[in-house]
């Protein structure tokens, strides 16, 4: 179809949206940035352990309320199909990405570059702003089923796994680790106090919580790339972020296709699983000491490499 309206060409990709999309983005990382400037150094360390303890599950807590789930049944398991496929591309990648300085905490913080996606703040503000409302718990149910089942449940065990210290923990370590991670608990009991009812101020700053917890996640991001002072990972960084926003979602929505789906159903997949390298990853990355620079540069390139995706799952899985 020829476009001799630049007005129509515009709307197809919906830049009006996506611009909105991303001013928060831009806004908060520019001050975590200003801030690294004179933050003390163990700042981020702190905003990362208050994050993994408050800020995530006060997230999941308020979505595991709020959201209905009974039309949606087989959401979770695209979303962990999503994070299978991703942990056996970095599996492979990483034999093209690993540099002659690679150790455990390299190879563990390439595979959850690789797996977790930003389902939580950008999947969900790209999927309001480009898919009907209609299909609005298609987007929070994945978010959810990606950070409980990924980003504080598989991602927890790689995490205790590959960080901390050269020493292998003993199994029950492991899954000690995972079954006390404060998000599967907060969600949990968001999910069994639904039909009891709060009162409206106290929902209303459940929902304010939301946003400062993005707000304080987004400013993390801004400080970490500020105290960056090497760029050795960019080779790893690079190939886990083609990975992230670019095989992983092209697989999805393919597969989304041999299914039947068709139109929003088939772009909210495709762009759930295809967002940015998660922030939960340098919330991980603060608590069980991975490679930190790697997860960054990741973040970073990921955030770049969905800006030139983007249009191309709108046109062709929209």
């Amino acid at each position: 179809m020829l476009l001799s309206d630049p007005d129509q060409f515009w709307s197809i990709f919906h830049f009006d949206e996506l611009i909105n999309a991303y001013i928060p983005l831009m806004v908060w990382t520019g001050v975590g940035l200003v801030a690294s400037r004179f933050a003390p150094i163990n700042t981020s360390k702190f905003m990362g352990i208050t994050l993994y303890w408050v800020g995530v599950p006060l997230q999941l807590f308020v979505l595991a309320r709020h959201t209905e789930f009974s039309d949606t049944p087989y959401i979770p398991y695209v979303a962990i199909a999503a994070l299978i496929l991703s942990w056996l591309l970095a599996l492979v990648g990483w034999q093209f990405a690993k540099q002659a300085h690679s150790d455990r905490s390299s190879l563990g913080s390439f595979i959850l570059a690789t797996m977790l996606g930003n389902t939580g703040f950008v999947g969900l503000t790209l999927t309001s702003s480009l898919a009907s409302s209609t299909y609005a718990d298609w987007a929070v149910l994945y978010s959810i089923a990606s950070n409980v089942a990924g980003n504080y449940g598989i991602a927890v065990f790689i995490a205790s796994y590959f960080g901390k210290s050269e020493v292998k923990p003993p199994w029950w370590k492991l899954l000690l680790d995972v079954a006390t991670v404060p998000s599967l608990w907060a969600f949990a009991i968001g999910w069994y106090t639904r039909p009891i009812g709060l009162p409206d101020a106290i929902e209303s700053g459940l929902d304010m919580g939301v946003w400062v917890t993005i707000a304080f996640a987004l400013s993390l991001v801004g400080l970490r790339l500020g105290k960056i002072e090497k760029w050795d990972s960019l080779k790893p960084a690079a190939i886990a972020a083609f990975l992230r926003v670019a095989v992983v979602p092209l697989a999805i929505g393919l597969g989304a296709t041999m299914f039947g789906l068709r139109h929003d159903p088939r772009l909210i997949l495709t762009l759930m699983s295809g967002t940015p390298t998660g922030l939960s990853v340098l919330i991980l990355a603060e608590v069980y000491n991975l490679d930190r620079d790697l997860l960054i540069s990741t973040i970073a390139f990921s955030f770049i490499g969905l800006i030139f995706m983007l249009p191309i799952w709108i046109v062709f899985f929209g």
